[in-house]
């Protein structure tokens, strides 16, 4: 058994597009229309590093529990998923000159280091580094 499909809940899928891709890096794998809507539709994006490894699905918010879920993490400050990066200093300088706004700068506890992005759909994400 693997993990080959995750999904992060997002308010609008051609702003998270462009964050997931313009920003982090991602490449998009699938873009599959559904629907009429800008967000009918079933958009996948994969890390460049891993191109056939797990999809992350940008999954619209239109399920009623998605809004006060989300709401919930974020007012909580727990982000809703996490990303590995070989050195979370560096991909954060990287990120902030691109203007993305991060709520927990680069944190180092033990060999593992943390830093939380808001990932401008809803959504706090971590990026992290062990060893």
């Amino acid at each position: 058994m693997r993990i080959t499909l995750t999904n992060v809940i997002v308010d609008d899928t051609r702003k998270a597009e462009a964050f997931y891709i313009d920003k982090l890096g991602f490449v998009k794998k699938h873009d599959i229309s559904l629907g009429e809507g800008p967000d009918d539709r079933w958009l996948t994006v994969v890390s460049p590093k891993d191109p056939e490894g797990t999809e992350l699905l940008l999954e619209p918010s239109g399920h009623p529990a998605a809004a006060p879920f989300k709401e919930a993490l974020y007012t909580d400050g727990v982000p809703y998923t996490q990303f590995s990066v070989d050195d979370v200093t560096a991909e954060y300088d990287r990120l902030v000159a691109l203007g993305v706004r991060f709520t927990q700068p680069p944190l180092e506890m033990g060999d593992v280091t943390t830093a939380v992005l808001d990932d401008t759909c809803g959504n706090l994400i971590q990026l992290v580094h062990q060893g």
